[in-house]
Parts: structure tokens; C-alpha cells; sequence
């Protein structure tokens, strides 16, 4: 099943008021929101409520309009996760809580963060399109699926955890590479 596929059945699922795709949403996203949180100021419990919210604007947009996703629908829920701990961060000395209407007042700025976030995206997939399928591969298990670097010595056979590393060095370097050069001005 592609990811297209993928996602289409997991918005049919999500919109659908599945218990089972909010469990498989949390269980898959809600640990980039919590470590995202936890490495900017903030608890376990900010994280859950940020990562609760994100799931109800998420709700509310692809009820309200056609959504199309570009990306892995954990994508966008991080990156609204991310939006929302960066607005209450500056808004810290008080706690903000959000009203009914929240969502159409800020539907503007819920809609920036999503084209942001597919911007992202596609540029970053585009980056992993130009580099050996070899590091395509190492980078999706490492960053996408999570994988330890234990899991990642075991499934590419590399003899020490320090090779793996080594390895995962070089590939986000050419990542890196491709980046640097897509920014260079064209008449050097």
C-alpha cells in the first residue's frame, strides 16, 4: 500500500471519529510532539495537551475543507503541535485556554502552519530524491520509522553502533550537501 493510499484511509478513519486512528495517531506522532515540548521548556502534560489539540484542529480542517495531503499525515500533526507550543511559549506568563471559536479566528494562521509544514516537506523530499537509495533507506528508518541505531547496525549489517552512526553521519551530510548547493546563486 503507498503512502497516498496510506493516508487516504487514515483521514477516511480519523474522520470517521475512529477510536482506533486517534490510538494509531498518538501512538505514532505523539512522541515528536512530547520530545519537541520537553526539549523547548516544557512537561509531559503540555505535550499532551498540545498533541490533544493539534488532533482537534487537525479534525476540524479536514472536516471543514478538501485536505489534501501532501506528506505523511503525522507530518502535519507535529508541525501544528510545534505552532501551538511555539504561540503558548510566548505567551508563558499566563495560560491560555481555547475558546469555542479558536478555531475559526485562527483559521488563517492554522493554515499557514500547514503550507509551511507541506513546504517543508516537499523541499526535504525532494533533498532525499537526490542522494543514494542507500541513505533514502537509512534516513526513513532512522527518522521516519524510528528505528534505533542498534536496529539500524542489525538490519544493514554494519559491524559496530559506531559504523551505523558513521553512516547515518554521511547520508544526512549529503542531505546537507544538496541543501547548500540548491542555494547557491546560479551565476558563480
Amino acid at each position: 500500500m503507498d503512502r497516498r493510499t496510506a493516508n487516504s484511509l487514515a483521514i477516511e478513519d480519523f474522520i470517521a471519529d475512529s477510536n482506533a486512528a486517534f490510538g494509531i495517531l498518538y501512538q505514532q506522532y505523539f512522541v515528536f510532539t512530547k520530545r519537541f515540548i520537553l526539549n523547548n521548556k516544557g512537561g509531559l502534560e503540555d505535550a499532551e495537551d498540545v498533541f490533544q489539540d493539534s488532533l482537534l484542529i487537525l479534525y476540524e480542517k479536514l472536516n471543514a475543507d478538501h485536505f489534501e495531503v501532501y506528506t505523511c499525515l503525522g507530518n502535519y500533526i507535529v508541525g501544528i503541535s510545534k505552532n501551538l507550543w511555539l504561540k503558548k511559549l510566548k505567551n508563558r506568563s499566563f495560560y491560555i485556554e481555547f475558546p469555542d471559536t479558536y478555531f475559526i479566528e485562527h483559521q488563517q494562521e492554522i493554515n499557514s502552519a500547514i503550507e509551511n509544514e507541506k513546504y517543508y516537506w516537499e523541499k526535504l523530499t525532494g533533498y532525499l530524491q537526490s542522494i543514494s537509495v542507500h541513505c533514502q533507506n537509512l534516513i526513513h528508518d532512522i527518522f521516519i520509522r524510528n528505528k534505533s541505531i542498534e536496529e539500524i547496525q542489525d538490519k544493514y549489517q554494519y559491524s559496530s553502533k559506531h559504523n551505523a552512526q558513521n553512516q547515518k553521519y554521511k547520508c544526512v551530510e549529503q542531505i546537507r550537501k544538496i541543501k547548500n548547493e540548491s542555494f547557491q546563486p546560479e551565476n558563480q
